[in-house]
């Protein structure tokens, strides 16, 4: 290994940058080549001189934060151009540095891992969260050029948080909240759990300085009163491994404070109550050691049951392995006992850091670099069709806190999902399209719906169907970001399709009365009509129609104008009575609405709504009064005369308040071919009882039927339909 100096290089061990750079020059000269360490002073002397005159709030110089950042990837034995784009990572954002300069005084590649990590700009019309978001975005989508950039910018907020002292309270908490929701789970997420544990315990410190203070102070106090226990059951067990045979390293570790803070307030105890504020870590050579030492101190001390957890054959999502169990020892203090190679661990600690081979400048995969690309190649996908920053982050914030499931394919490939995953679920991580079609599954030749949660060990058969799309209230169960983004691609791309096809059957009408046919009318005068209404094609005038925004009478009536740019007035239209013909499954552009439910056979009237399509009304809904004083807001519809399918209508039942009259009522109706959606009391006193029941019918004359029928029934009083 190579022994820097600091008189090699000429810089002050006096000051703060000069102890800063003598010890980083000190790391990199245990792994690094003399020409790679020339290159990281260099960069050290050109951010120097680009910061110069700027300080930190603390009053130290600034090219002390990111000499700080540097030296926390050296401890990780970051190659060279990473540890320089570290030095650098803030003189694009911070000075008149640009990245092309960059490039061109070292390498592109140190260009490009500085841009990455640099903040976006001109973001003056965002609000501060949706600021944030996109920074968030920028730099994911840089990580999927080069991981390294999350590396670099995690060091920078691990660093930004050991420095918080000089912040104002809102801001220090602002900071710590972000990194809480964002940057810790990202490292949990990238298996850099070494980064994450400092982290957590920042976090914490800044958020609750006191609950900090007070449970720091009883680890503290704790470790004298259990040293004895730890030290005597860390000799029981290595002295047992010994004797086993079996090359061993065991260490005793104490748990993170915010990991015990966690634990107090999930499972609502006191610090006293929380017998594994210590534990162990044993390490070995071989995989199959792991087990053996397992059995052995499974012998030694008696587990606990439901607490062993196999993390070798079955990682964790971010490549995590590692045996977990927790044993009663023999003062009756549970421990717990983790057990994995060096290998498993020099993984765990620096998760996708490690596997950069730092002196050949090569780069050799590992299972956490794997797996952290694939997650990355998910993202950007989800990325590609979040409608903006915020929802992308909120997805985000979704794929980052799971806690694992594991399921199976009929083939015996293993799923691994979020725990509360459901159907939906899997069916999206199996294949996007399998998603779209799914209309139930089958778990042990059972049909299940598609609500069902996932447990553990189940094997899972997928039903598709060609007609089958995603349903709108799928997104009130699903929880991965895979099927929350797949399902509003897919409705957002319906609607689109179905706005435009509502939008011809509009104009198509129009133009009907006007004795004009849409495919008759000449190919420049549409031309004239998009460029004077600034639209590029029919189909997008065509889904302005269908989602309310343009009038399809002005729209026909300038289109059988000799002279497409004269002005047209709705009065001067000669509105015609020709009613559109609506079938009721129509989709999300034709809604019935919720205030009066209206059902076929009903006399109905649509009112456009600018954005969403045609709402249609009861005739005599209180609400469509005021809509048809509006001539440019309503139009003429009807059912069509061929019409199929469930409608929801709302009964008011008053009836006698006696035992079983609820479930009388629920036969009844199920007898009548419908179905009960909901049920509310609306009023109650000792001998009557009115019901709001919303049920599904097939049209009026069904809707009869069962009002007959219910009146039939002796415990009824009154029953009244609900128009608003």
């Amino acid at each position: 290994m190579l022994e820097i100096a600091a008189s090699d290089y000429n810089f002050e061990v006096d000051t703060s940058e000069g102890r800063l750079l003598n010890k980083l020059c000190t790391i990199v000269g245990s792994y690094l080549e003399t020409k790679q360490i020339n290159s990281i002073v260099h960069a050290y002397r050109y951010g120097a001189e680009a910061h110069s005159g700027q300080f930190r709030k603390s009053g130290e110089p600034y090219i002390c934060h990111p000499l700080s950042v540097a030296i926390t990837l050296a401890e990780m034995h970051l190659d060279s151009n990473c540890i320089i784009a570290a030095i650098l990572h803030d003189v694009i954002e911070d000075t008149e540095t640009d990245k092309e300069g960059l490039a061109k005084t070292f390498n592109i590649e140190v260009a490009e891992l500085v841009d990455g990590v640099t903040k976006l700009t001109k973001l003056d019309n965002k609000s501060r969260a949706e600021a944030q978001a996109e920074n968030v975005r920028k730099m994911l989508l840089a990580m999927s050029k080069d991981l390294r950039v999350v590396i670099v910018k995690l060091a920078d907020r691990l660093h930004n948080m050991q420095t918080l002292g000089a912040m104002p309270i809102e801001k220090k908490r602002r900071i710590a909240k972000e990194t809480q929701e964002i940057y810790v789970p990202l490292a949990n997420r990238l298996s850099m759990n070494n980064i994450r544990h400092q982290l957590e315990a920042l976090c914490l410190k800044a958020l609750y300085p006191h609950r900090y203070l007070v449970i720091n102070n009883a680890v503290k106090k704790s470790r004298g009163n259990r040293r004895e226990i730890i030290d005597t059951i860390e000799k029981s067990i290595k002295n047992r491994l010994t004797q086993a045979g079996l090359i061993f390293d065991v260490e005793g570790r104490e748990k993170n404070i915010a990991s015990i803070y966690n634990k107090m307030k999930r499972q609502k105890i006191s610090f006293s109550n929380v017998f594994d504020v210590y534990a162990f870590r044993i390490y070995c050579d071989q995989v199959d050691d792991c087990y053996r030492i397992l059995g052995h101190t499974h012998n030694l001390f008696k587990p606990i049951p439901g607490k062993f957890k196999d993390y070798i054959a079955l990682p964790k999502s971010n490549g995590y392995q590692s045996l977990h169990t927790i044993l009663i020892s023999p003062y009756g203090v549970p421990i717990e006992i983790q057990i994995r190679t060096h290998e498993m661990h020099r993984l765990a600690e620096s998760g996708i850091a490690a596997h950069w081979l730092y002196k050949s400048g090569e780069q050799s995969g590992n299972n956490a670099q794997t797996i952290a690309n694939e997650w990355l190649r998910e993202l950007l996908e989800i990325q590609k069709t979040a409608g903006d920053s915020l929802e992308f982050i909120d997805n985000l914030k979704i794929d980052l806190f799971p806690q694992e499931v594991f399921v199976f394919t009929p083939q015996g490939t293993i799923i691994k999902l979020p725990r509360g995953a459901t159907i939906v679920d899997f069916a999206y991580a199996v294949h996007t399209d399998i998603g779209n079609s799914c209309v139930s599954a089958r778990i042990d030749n059972k049909l299940i719906s598609l609500q069902s949660q996932l447990e553990n060990g189940m094997t899972i058969e997928v039903i598709t169907a060609p007609w089958a799309r995603p349903n709108p209230l799928w997104l009130n169960y699903v929880i991965t970001a895979k099927a929350r983004s797949s399902i509003r691609t897919y409705l957002k791309h319906f609607k689109q399709q179905e706005a435009i096809n509502l939008g011809q059957r509009l104009l198509e009408k129009e133009l009907q009365d006007l004795n004009i046919e849409l495919h008759n009318i000449d190919e420049s005068k549409i031309e004239q009509l998009l460029a004077l209404m600034e639209i590029e094609t029919m189909s997008e005038l065509l889904e302005e129609i269908g989602l309310g925004n343009k009038m399809p009478i002005l729209i026909a009536k300038r289109l059988s104008q000799e002279n497409i740019t004269a002005a047209v007035k709705l009065e001067d239209t000669n509105i015609n009575n020709s009613p559109l013909i609506i079938k009721g499954t129509e989709g999300m552009v034709i809604t019935l609405a919720k205030c009066c439910k209206p059902i076929p056979g009903d006399p109905i009237i649509g009112y456009y709504n600018p954005g969403k399509g045609i709402v249609i009304h009861h005739y005599k809904c209180h609400n469509s009064k005021d809509f048809r004083k509006k001539q440019t807001s309503w139009i003429d519809v009807e059912w069509c005369h061929e019409i199929s399918g469930d409608f929801s209508t709302d009964l008011k039942i008053e009836l006698l308040n006696q035992r079983g009259t609820l479930a009388t009522i629920a036969s009844t109706i199920s007898l009548m071919d419908s179905n009960i959606e909901a049920v509310s009391i609306t009023e109650q006193d000792e001998s009557v009882c009115i019901d709001l029941v919303t049920l599904t019918i097939k049209d009026r004359i069904h809707l009869a039927k069962v009002i007959r029928k219910l009146k039939n029934l002796n415990i009824i009083l009154k029953i009244t339909r609900v128009r608003a």
